[in-house]
């Protein structure tokens, strides 16, 4: 065997676990890359909805700066579908089938049917402007502290239910303890001085 064969073989088993990994990197970039397209295009990609006091302080936006009610609910449609997967939200998609029903001549519940529950308070926060022509923006400030003291409350309960939980697992746990170590040492000394005395 050559001189030069041996060196080229040493070489390329050298270089062969570098170029393995190299070639496995590159795959992973590519991977990612592909991912990083799929959820561009909205592939695969979930969106979480709006929070609903937002959407209310949008409309309320929406209203002081002079947009009638189905101007402002078109636009506010819109904005919730702006994002980085170009899909689109199904809040924004009702409230702009809202706004193209009240402009084609539909009564307010009717222009409303087929949106989701959670724009309900939307729904009833803007019920008197277009019915009844007033001014709605004490009725989205109300229908937003409302929805915050809601949750407030829920987050309370839940925290007073959990309370109640540990009560049964800590006291399994500090009750044997306590007796142990405040209870079984007193009574044995009690013990020992009523046998002695």
């Amino acid at each position: 065997m050559s001189p030069f064969l041996a060196v080229a073989g040493t070489a390329l088993l050298a270089v062969l676990p570098w170029w393995v990994a190299r070639r496995a990197a590159d795959r992973r970039v590519l991977g990612l890359g592909a991912d990083g397209r799929a959820a561009a295009r909205g592939v695969g990609a979930r969106r979480e909805p709006v929070d609903v006091p937002v959407v209310l302080e949008l409309l309320a936006a929406a209203l002081r700066s002079g947009a009638g009610v189905p101007r402002a609910l078109e636009a506010t449609g819109a904005a919730l579908d702006v994002d980085t997967t170009g899909r689109a939200s199904s809040d924004g998609a009702a409230l702009r089938r809202a706004a193209d029903a009240l402009r084609l001549g539909a009564d307010w519940d009717g222009a409303w049917r087929g949106a989701p529950d959670r724009l309900g308070p939307v729904h009833r926060a803007l019920r008197g402007a277009w019915t009844d022509g007033a001014s709605p923006s004490g009725a989205l400030r109300a229908a937003g502290e409302e929805l915050l003291r809601a949750r407030r409350a829920a987050a309370s309960t839940a925290a007073a239910r959990l309370a109640v939980r540990l009560v049964l697992p800590l006291g399994a746990c500090f009750l044997p303890a306590f007796v142990l170590i405040g209870l079984v040492p007193v009574l044995l000394a009690l013990g020992v001085d009523l046998l002695s005395g």
